[in-house]
């Protein structure tokens, strides 16, 4: 059988190289328009701030051992530009001619390119390939560039204007929608923007670039706000499009929207063309078709493909939760699943929950808190989670992932065995804490609301020492009595309306609304407590 593959990197190259591992009969060619076959495009921008050093440590797999090792048949510089799918063929352009081949199953990786709606000129990048970044890192030392815009707010956005910022140049982050990095909600993403400008990075959001120009001076940058800012160059991460023009000229069926539709093996809506990576459709944590970007996913998929090729039914990275992870200088942000915006623009019911837990033990010290937010059902399924903090943020996702991934519930939070040292974690971790808050609240042990929920008419009470208060911050018109003395004081509180309980993070909020359902009030908990209410105050998502 004889495989043609269309694009290498993440896709295709895992694709051609478990292909050969599971058979070695198979005759397999992959086609790549650039020069580097399989390089890591994740990496590019820490290549540019220094924190890669060898140009060499992004390539992952050249032709030369693609070929030795793997006896792939790899041609660099050859673009794929036609399918004849009747005659099982495909056109090959390259520096010297055009010529076709002949395929027995063909596979489409070509992946997504960057989107510019119209931006360019001199002074002006993309970052795709190893090539726009040597052309990039090439400008920036031939013209001494001291300032750079980068505009976009996703993750090559924040993680471009983190390395420019560490390879010593003042950079502007221009974000045209209200927040950065859209997987995240917008209070969450609020910490991530903090830690940003913390770092020295100028965020501007509800900003984008309507106009560019090359001035004596530099580049001039039109904002789409009517302002105008001076750079030495200007970096797009303004998203990716799905390439599928090769796909729709061969009268493939393309998704609504815009990938190329592919079963749950990969197959395309022709039997014998098989596609991966960032240029399908896949099915997202809603269960509804998505674009999931991202290299997990597209590794996962070019590993089914290739054991499909051969008979195999593999459906790995078809359906994907779009787990993702992102840093910011000394804060990290990992995410999961759906966020709230997109429930509710979908009308989806759902609950939530804020938790603050430490990175570790408490008594062990250095720890240090995680901003965490937990979206599930009525049924307890867990619809997507949020977390910001500086340390181990990423395992407390993974795991929540893997949970999702095995149809897990809010309930196998709270039971799942994790590991435990004072110096690791804490002996019940933050993932079980988020189950054993969002089980209370199911079982109507502790029924919660969250600061965007309350009014000018909910009755609050705090129940955090008054020193506290003064330290920290109040919450308008509440009602103060400590914990500690709350039994003695019951009789000042209504028991003809509900009462928010609010602490500082929400334990003694818990225990606080523990003693007074029992005592016959209609307390509910204020989820996240003080931080939870101050931190979507700060996001404009709280009325009171």
């Amino acid at each position: 059988m004889k495989v043609i593959i269309v694009g290498g990197v993440a896709g295709g190259a895992s694709c051609a190289t478990r292909l050969r591992r599971l058979s070695e009969e198979a005759q397999i060619v992959l086609f790549e328009r650039g020069e580097h076959v399989s390089y890591a495009n994740c990496g590019l921008p820490y290549y540019l701030g220094g924190v890669i050093k060898e140009q060499s440590a992004l390539t992952v797999a050249s032709p030369a051992l693609l070929k030795n090792r793997f006896r792939i048949d790899v041609r660099v510089k050859s673009e794929v530009i036609s399918i004849d799918r009747a005659a099982h063929t495909v056109t090959v352009r390259t520096p010297e001619k055009e010529y076709t081949e002949s395929y027995d199953k063909l596979v489409l990786t070509p992946g997504a390119s960057p989107k510019t709606f119209g931006i360019q000129g001199e002074g002006v990048f993309t970052l795709r390939d190893v090539k726009d970044t040597l052309t990039l890192d090439g400008y920036l030392k031939a013209n001494g560039t001291q300032e750079v815009l980068v505009a976009g707010g996703g993750f090559i956005g924040v993680e471009m204007a983190e390395n420019l910022t560490h390879r010593g140049l003042h950079v502007t982050l221009a974000e045209f929608a209200p927040q950065i990095m859209p997987p995240f909600d917008p209070e969450m993403a609020l910490l991530i923007k903090d830690a940003l400008e913390a770092g020295g990075v100028t965020v501007r959001t509800n900003t984008g670039v309507k106009a560019v120009e090359k001035t004596e001076g530099g580049i001039s940058v039109t904002l789409t706000d009517g302002s105008a800012v001076q750079t030495g160059a200007v970096v797009l991460a303004l998203g990716v499009a799905p390439e599928t023009a090769l796909a729709k000229a061969a009268g493939l069926k393309i998704a609504e929207n815009g990938g190329i539709w592919v079963d749950e093996n990969m197959r395309t809506s022709d039997p014998d063309i098989y596609a991966a990576g960032d240029v399908v459709t896949v099915i997202g944590a809603n269960g509804k078709e998505a674009l999931v970007p991202l290299a997990g996913p597209a590794n996962r998929q070019g590993r089914s493909v290739a054991a499909n090729l051969l008979g195999g039914k593999e459906s790995n990275g078809h359906s994907v939760l779009g787990t993702s992870v992102v840093r910011a200088f000394h804060t990290v942000g990992a995410s999961v699943g759906q966020n709230e915006k997109q429930l509710k623009r979908e009308g989806t019911k759902y609950r939530k929950i804020y938790t603050f837990p430490l990175s570790h033990a408490g008594y062990y010290p250095g720890g240090t808190s995680i901003t965490m937010k937990l979206l599930y059902n009525d049924e307890g399924r867990i619809l997507g989670a949020q977390a910001v903090g500086s340390e181990y943020v990423e395992k407390q996702i993974d795991v929540i992932a893997a949970v999702m991934k095995l149809n897990g519930t809010v309930h196998d939070l709270s039971e799942l065995e994790l590991c435990y040292a004072p110096p690791f974690n804490a002996a019940k971790s933050p993932v079980n804490m988020l189950g054993f808050v969002a089980e209370n609240e199911r079982a109507g042990l502790s029924p919660m609301m969250t600061p965007d929920e309350l009014t000018e008419d909910t009755f609050i009470l705090d129940v955090r020492n008054p020193g506290e208060l003064e330290m920290v911050g109040k919450f308008p018109g509440a009602v103060n009595i400590p914990l500690d003395v709350l039994r003695d004081h019951l009789d000042e509180l209504p028991k003809d309306r509900p009462i928010s309980v609010a602490c500082m993070v929400g334990l003694r909020g818990y225990i606080a609304t523990r003693i007074l359902r029992q005592n016959g009030f209609d307390a509910i908990d204020l989820s996240g407590g003080y931080r939870a209410y101050a931190l979507l105050k700060r996001a404009g998502l709280v009325k009171r």
